[in-house]
């Protein structure tokens, strides 16, 4: 019995734990998405991350890229595809431990590795060619910090929208834009929190 009641504490704690990283929720025009983030592995880009939510960078902002079997990338633009002013590059974290499976969230960059601000992109699929490999130009990776735990079905959905080429240079637009009404911080971070064994 006393075993039971030990096992189950502990239980307890990992979940309070989990749910004590930070979460983000991102109020879409086809539905809500809710990502939770993880500061442990990825303390920079996270902190990064959530202080655009703060600062309302993301509200109004499209899904301007999206492949099926791919990801779907947003953060960047408006609807009329003009760029919204960004801070300083950040140092990349791909080197974390993360992958990128389906559901896990990722900054996007350029091909320089330490180049990404506010663009993220959301995986549909295993990309393990987008995982860190080793500390150079082609090998860095993109760096993962946190996963879609609510809203999978619409990050789906948004996949599937019928896309097209739009203003140079931008391909895989989608015809109607997928538009985030508003991003918000919906949980604090906690320095305890700890990264579940194998996030997804």
């Amino acid at each position: 019995m006393l075993r039971l009641l030990f096992t189950l504490i502990a239980a307890l704690w990992s979940v309070a734990s989990i749910s004590a990283n930070p979460q983000v929720e991102l109020k879409t025009n086809m539905g809500v998405i809710v990502l939770e983030l993880y500061p442990e592995r990825t303390p920079a880009t996270v902190k990064n991350f959530i202080q655009y939510v703060k600062d309302g960078h993301y509200n109004g902002t499209v899904f301007h890229r999206v492949i099926p079997k791919f990801m779907i990338q947003g953060g960047g633009f408006s609807p009329d595809f003009k760029q919204r002013p960004v801070g300083k590059p950040i140092r990349n974290e791909a080197a974390n431990g993360i992958k990128n499976t389906i559901g896990t969230v990722a900054m996007a960059r350029t091909s320089e590795p330490h180049s990404a601000t506010a663009q993220f992109f959301i995986n549909i699929a295993d990309n393990d060619f987008l995982n860190f490999r080793y500390p150079t130009r082609e090998g860095y990776g993109y760096c993962a910090f946190g996963r879609v735990i609510k809203g999978m079905n619409v990050v789906q959905r948004i996949a599937s929208v019928a896309t097209g080429p739009g203003p140079a240079p931008h391909r895989d637009v989608p015809r109607q834009p997928v538009v985030i009404e508003q991003a918000t911080v919906i949980e604090a971070a906690d320095p305890a929190a700890k990264l579940p064994a194998n996030p997804k």
